[in-house]
């Protein structure tokens, strides 16, 4: 059904005349003659009668005149909700107790008036093509992999870079360090479960290990966050890198220390990806945010992979 035959045929019943509604919706009258017309064959039922003073709805005209407003209101609704800066902002963040989170979390406290959707994609394949196609704004991630570009439409800028700290238990050799070096991490054992080949932070860990000779292992299942801050808690033998922004709370009889890592101090570089073409108004609007959040950040004394995009 043609919604502006409809919109017509509400004009029509609410002027009582052709030509009134013809100026109302700024076309000829002729026009709402064929308007109507075809709404009555569509429908099979004549909705007007004439009458001295124009035109009166028909009996089917009365039943069918308030479903075509709700039609009308409907669509309405139905376009506001796509509406450029009608629909939250729907972010991408991976997961939720990592840096992007708190970035959105202060992006949301700056700007209580724009609706956000928080969604957690794990691969950047998905995350990429989520971009692409609408599904999602905007996404954070590291970028971009070696020998994985990304597309001609899809734009980044690096928004955060995230200092690696050592995670350890009380009974581990580097507990009461003030600060470690990497050379001093060389021959420790450093246990990280869930590293995804062929993620965008398996490329930045495979940098790292080349660069320093680590050991870092991502053997056995991934139980998540729990139960890795209870294995380094319980094994002397092992330690774990976490992101300085990655918010954890774990037991007070754990007994874990976070110590920085220096000379140079690992980062993390977190980057905001969008659709060049998307018109969210809000997306402008997070990106100037996040710029004039991590503006100044001092780089000297730190390493990243050659393959990260510059800042």
């Amino acid at each position: 059904m043609d919604l502006e035959t409809v919109r017509t045929f509400v004009a029509v019943a609410d002027a009582g005349q052709f030509q009134e509604a013809a100026a109302e919706l700024g076309i000829t009258q002729q026009a709402v003659s064929k308007r109507v017309a075809a709404l009555e064959r569509t429908l099979g039922v004549r909705l007007f009668t004439r009458t001295p003073r124009g035109s009166g709805l028909s009996i089917d005209g009365q039943a069918f005149l308030p479903h075509a407003r709700e039609l009308l209101r409907v669509a309405e609704r139905a376009a506001t909700s796509v509406r450029a800066g009608r629909r939250p902002l729907r972010v991408d963040v991976i997961a939720s107790r990592g840096a992007a989170t708190g970035l959105m979390r202060a992006f949301h406290r700056a700007h209580p008036e724009i609706d956000l959707d928080v969604v957690m994609l794990l691969d950047i394949e998905a995350a990429v093509a989520a971009v692409r196609s609408g599904t999602i704004d905007a996404s954070f991630r590291a970028v971009a992999a070696p020998g994985r570009p990304l597309p001609e439409d899809i734009a980044a800028v690096r928004v955060l870079d995230e200092p690696l700290q050592l995670l350890t238990g009380p009974g581990h050799a580097l507990a009461s360090a003030r600060s470690v070096t990497m050379e001093r991490l060389t021959g420790h054992r450093i246990w990280m479960p869930g590293i995804v080949p062929g993620s965008e932070w398996g490329a930045y860990y495979d940098d790292l290990v080349a660069a320093f000779g680590l050991t870092i292992e991502a053997t056995g299942p991934n139980f998540g966050s729990d139960a890795l801050l209870d294995t380094i808690a319980d094994t002397p033998a092992l330690a774990t890198f976490m992101g300085g922004r990655t918010r954890l709370v774990w037991p007070a009889g754990h007994g874990l220390r976070l110590i920085p890592v220096t000379d140079p101090t690992p980062v993390y570089p977190h980057a905001l990806l969008w659709h060049r073409d998307n018109p969210h108004p809000a997306l402008a609007t997070l990106r100037a945010h996040l710029t004039a959040a991590t503006a100044g950040q001092d780089t000297a004394g730190t390493w990243t992979p050659d393959w990260v995009i510059p800042r």
